[in-house]
């Protein structure tokens, strides 16, 4: 297995980076009443999410692999 638990989590936080951008993009979308990027933008933060539950579950994985 490559990479540490800290390059997850560090992944992690730059997802989190991204998903909060993509959310405020939503935000944007919905007060201009754009509901079809709307939809395209949920399917965005879907798939953002998919990664950051990924990454934390590889920073979980190889912490416990490190543990004494």
């Amino acid at each position: 297995m490559s990479g540490t638990a800290d390059e997850a989590l560090a992944r992690a936080e730059e997802l989190l980076e991204r998903l909060k951008a993509t959310r405020d993009e939503l935000e944007r979308l919905a007060v201009a009443e754009d509901a079809e990027s709307a939809v395209e933008v949920l399917g965005e933060l879907a798939d953002l999410a998919k990664e950051v539950e990924g990454e934390l579950a590889k920073a979980r994985s190889r912490a416990e692999g490190a543990a004494p």
